[in-house]
């Protein structure tokens, strides 16, 4: 797909490798990411004469993704909104078979969210700006739920940049952070090797040494998560050599999302900002010696064999993007927005109830 102009007019072009589009089919699935630089959620999935479809809405600053059956849930600037697929299975509007309508939203504020969650219909975010692990509140912006055990204060100082949220057994169970900083952007001086992984049940580090840590993922049994200042794909060895962190695959880019469909992971790549938060880092240095230059898009990797089988590149506006999720059983969806008319002419009737 090319020449898709979003709305400050810049073009952007969506290329795919060859087979990426049958991979989609034969996974019976679509996918979603949200790029809070450029302030869009995209959707991913296939026409009904089998090629790409690309489906877009603008969202301030969205990043935190989370799909439960007919709900999706997105981080945006100061809120996190939860869009439902009001189509029933068999159903298609215009040719999509996903329709995904805002039907609530919490007002939190700007704390910089980053990854959520749904445990037990508990919507569990990382409070990035405040350090903590919270919950979305019925008369506040947020409820603390859980802090580093380094962290001694909850205060809007962004101390270790907590970015990523990982679930075992239907819990919470590991974080991952970019430094053990207790100090206001502590983080910022210790890109390159402060990162960690902390088991929130046990409040111990698991892991150290890590390069900007991203989207952690338990799945299959291993702990999966990106060393973004590294460009490396891998998990932390929770067994043997506990804590090590074992690489599966270097991606030419900075890496934020992760998702999973049978033996297959789905990452997320962007091109590093040239500023201080992403100058210095390994990633750089990897790429100048392959003679590479970085791309922003997504990759999907075997697991079995470390390779990158298929890919989506994304050129022109679109340079970061933050998190993708997996839309199962679901060909081609799309959401209504904010931005124009539509979403006054939509209106869904629920089931009929008596009174008594």
């Amino acid at each position: 797909m090319k020449g898709q102009n979003l709305e400050n007019k810049k073009k952007l072009e969506i290329n795919t490798s060859r087979q990426f589009i049958s991979w989609l089919a034969q996974q019976n699935l679509s996918l979603a990411f949200t790029t809070y630089q450029a302030g869009k959620v995209f959707f991913i999935g296939l026409q009904p004469n089998g090629q790409l479809s690309v489906f877009e809405r603008t969202l301030d600053r969205c990043m935190g993704l989370y799909a439960d059956e007919n709900s999706l849930y997105i981080s945006t600037l100061y809120q996190i909104w939860r869009f439902e697929n009001t189509l029933l299975t068999g159903q298609v509007y215009q040719d999509y078979d996903a329709f995904y309508v805002p039907q609530m939203s919490y007002v939190t504020g700007d704390l910089d969210i980053h990854d959520i969650t749904l445990v037990n219909d508990e919507l569990i975010f990382v409070n990035t700006l405040f350090s903590c692990l919270a919950t979305v509140s019925p008369t506040h912006s947020f409820i603390p739920l859980w802090q580093p055990p380094f962290i001694s204060k909850i205060a809007a100082e962004d101390r270790c940049h907590l970015n990523g949220l990982a679930i075992r057994d239907g819990k919470p169970r590991y974080v991952t952070a970019v430094s053990q900083s207790d100090i206001s952007e502590g983080w910022r001086e210790q890109r390159q090797q402060g990162g960690c992984v902390i088991d929130i049940q046990s409040n111990e580090i698991i892991a150290t040494g890590l390069s900007m840590p991203h989207s952690p993922r338990y799945y299959q049994d291993k702990l999966w998560l990106h060393n973004s200042g590294t460009g490396e794909f891998g998990y932390i060895d929770l067994f043997i050599d506990a804590g090590e962190f074992i690489p599966v695959a270097f991606c030419p880019g900075y890496l934020r999302g992760l998702a999973f469909s049978g033996d297959f992971a789905i990452v997320g790549l962007s091109k590093p900002r040239e500023n201080k938060t992403f100058s210095g880092l390994l990633l750089n240095e990897k790429l100048n010696s392959l003679n590479a230059n970085a791309r922003c898009g997504l990759f999907v990797i075997d697991l079995n064999r470390g390779d990158i089988v298929h890919s989506l590149t994304i050129d022109g506006v679109v340079e970061e993007l933050y998190d993708v999720v997996v839309l199962p059983r679901i060909r081609r969806p799309m959401a209504i927005g904010f931005k124009s008319d539509e979403i006054r002419r939509v209106i869904t009737i629920g089931e009929n109830s008596t009174i008594n």
